[in-house]
């Protein structure tokens, strides 16, 4: 009798996964949630993009990232091999980007491979560009942190660089209308530290980010040299124009610009195409939709007197 109930249970279970397994194969249950690619490409590979991430480090901030026993005399050989180890990978993380929005058929469709090797021989190009401006952030991570012992230490440690070196990375990328990868590779930056840049975004030189945490970066913004931002800071989007179909419109300016030396406190919020100009000090929790002109120190407790006294409201 036992035996018939645990058969009976059992059989019970597997009608009750067969109706669910019916239900979920419905093509109107997967529709928005199904991918195939025309080529039968696989996916970019999370994996993957790490160790190129890993072995670009490796390349920039030789002797703190892959081999610590690199020497002068030694550097080329392993820079070398590091480079040829990233356009074999690159080359086909970004092959399965272009396979994955193709929508040629696989018979006519010859440019995903053309394109992703060109792209990445111009990427292999810019990472001397990329070295020498996130040198400049090591600098001011450095010089903006007494706590900061030596330039190693925020290589190592501070998760602004972090953030920034994957964030320099696939903003190269973006610039050259790689698909997916880019905002893989700073999604990647932003579990590991909660600084959230999208690749889109356009930062100058000596860029810090103390703390880091919660910090938003939106897709338009436009970051002059030598700006410093806190943990929980947002230059976010006030709002999104919608298209006749009701759908929001892609790819128009809509996030702050913030000019040279400006200095961003903890939990200020800044939203919309305003302009913080050359030089402003933004307190922290204020909330900004309007332009700040230069020079400007805006407080909290303050910020609306201080809006208003200029007759723009707040």
């Amino acid at each position: 009798m036992k035996r018939l109930d645990v058969q009976e249970k059992e059989n019970n279970i597997q009608a009750k996964i067969k109706d669910i397994v019916d239900i979920l194969c419905k093509p109107k249950s997967y529709k928005a949630v199904y991918h195939r690619a025309n080529h039968s490409a696989p996916m970019p590979e999370i994996d993957q993009l790490g160790e190129i991430v890993d072995l670009l480090k490796s390349v920039i901030f030789p002797g703190y990232f892959g081999n610590s026993d690199v020497k002068p005399e030694t550097m080329r050989y392993y820079l070398g091999a590091a480079m040829d180890r990233v356009f074999l990978l690159l080359y086909e993380q970004i092959k399965r980007g272009f396979c994955f929005f193709c929508s040629e058929d696989e018979s006519v469709c010859e440019d995903c491979d053309r394109r992703a090797r060109h792209i990445t021989s111009q990427f292999l190009d810019r990472i001397s560009d990329i070295r020498n401006v996130l040198a400049t952030d090591v600098v001011a991570a450095y010089e903006g942190d007494p706590a900061a012992q030596s330039y190693g230490e925020t290589i190592f440690c501070y998760p602004s660089i972090t953030a920034l070196a994957n964030y320099r990375i696939a903003h190269e990328l973006y610039n050259l209308n790689v698909p997916l990868i880019p905002r893989i590779i700073t999604e990647m930056a932003h579990s590991k530290t909660g600084i959230d840049i999208h690749p889109g975004a356009q930062i100058g030189e000596r860029f810090f980010i103390d703390h880091g945490t919660g910090v938003v970066i939106g897709e338009t913004c436009i970051i002059g040299n030598n700006v410093r931002l806190y943990q929980g800071v947002t230059l976010g989007a006030k709002s999104f124009p919608l298209d006749d179909d009701g759908k929001p419109i892609k790819g128009i300016p809509r996030h702050p610009v913030v000019e040279d030396d400006v200095i961003i406190y903890s939990g200020a919020t800044i939203l919309g195409r305003v302009t913080i100009g050359k030089g402003s000090e933004i307190g922290g929790n204020v909330w900004i939709t309007h332009d700040v002109p230069p020079g400007t120190r805006v407080l909290q407790g303050k910020a609306e007197e201080f809006f208003y006294d200029n007759g723009s409201g707040i």
